[in-house]
């Protein structure tokens, strides 16, 4: 089930959600350096992150679920000029291969079938386009703890959603984990939060709160090779004659 547009919003305008906001948009921006003449879709609720590449995309689009509600973006677009819409993640109104860059946020942990999400994403992303997407870590407290919206939905490991990824016709490329802090609301905690980071991406500890990938489109379907299965024929037995057909001694 998709998480509330009004949850969301006031998550990031409070501390931690502020927090959470500058850890993952620098490695979106690492990423992404520059998407000059590009176009930029978000889905889930990404409008945080976009922010990034309004002033230099070419275009820049917010696409949300329909059960999780919409807000106008950019904030002070009027109605006829915003570029959000509600949308079904499974039908995307795009034709083929229309954007260059794709973010996911907030959208695979609470959608039924990630999957069927990940294949509209192939059909409107442009051959060398890239997808980068973000999903709690199963193994991280911001999946166990139901006070931000990386507690809701379907957590993922690391291999999990490298096969999520391979699966949908997807290369990964790169992956990140970030948010060591603990997903509590304290000025103490707050306050070490860029030690944390520093020291549990340097170590590679266990137990980040998020998952950040990036992939690239595969351009061709794989060719599905079915095995033979060689089985020996059973040894056959001679069959008795109905007795019609006996000749009688």
């Amino acid at each position: 089930m998709a998480l509330d547009v009004v949850d969301l919003r006031s998550f990031y305008a409070a501390p931690l959600g502020r927090l959470a906001h500058r850890f993952l948009a620098a490695v979106i921006r690492h990423w992404w350096p520059d998407t000059t003449g590009l176009a930029v879709l978000g889905c889930g609720f990404a409008l945080p992150y976009l922010d990034l590449f309004r002033q230099e995309a070419l275009r820049s689009l917010a696409f949300m679920p329909a059960d999780q509600g919409v807000v106008h973006w950019p904030p002070h677009a009027t109605q006829s000029l915003t570029s959000s819409a509600l949308v079904d993640p499974d039908l995307l109104p795009l034709p083929d291969g229309s954007v260059d860059r794709v973010l996911l946020v907030h959208l695979l942990e609470v959608t039924e079938i990630p999957r069927d999400v990940l294949d509209e994403v192939w059909r409107v992303l442009a051959p060398s386009g890239r997808l980068i997407a973000v999903a709690p870590n199963r193994r991280g407290w911001w999946a166990s703890v139901d006070t931000t919206p990386f507690g809701h939905g379907q957590p993922f490991s690391k291999g999990q959603l490298h096969r999520l990824l391979r699966d949908s016709l997807f290369s990964p490329e790169r992956f990140s984990e970030i948010l060591y802090i603990p997903p509590f609301e304290r000025q103490t905690t707050l306050r070490m939060a860029p030690l944390f980071e520093s020291f549990g991406r340097r170590l590679g500890l266990p137990g980040a709160g998020l998952l950040v990938a990036e992939a690239t489109k595969q351009l061709y379907r794989p060719v599905m090779v079915r095995k033979v299965v060689r089985r020996s024929l059973p040894q056959l037995q001679p069959a008795l004659a109905p007795l019609g057909l006996r000749r009688e001694s």
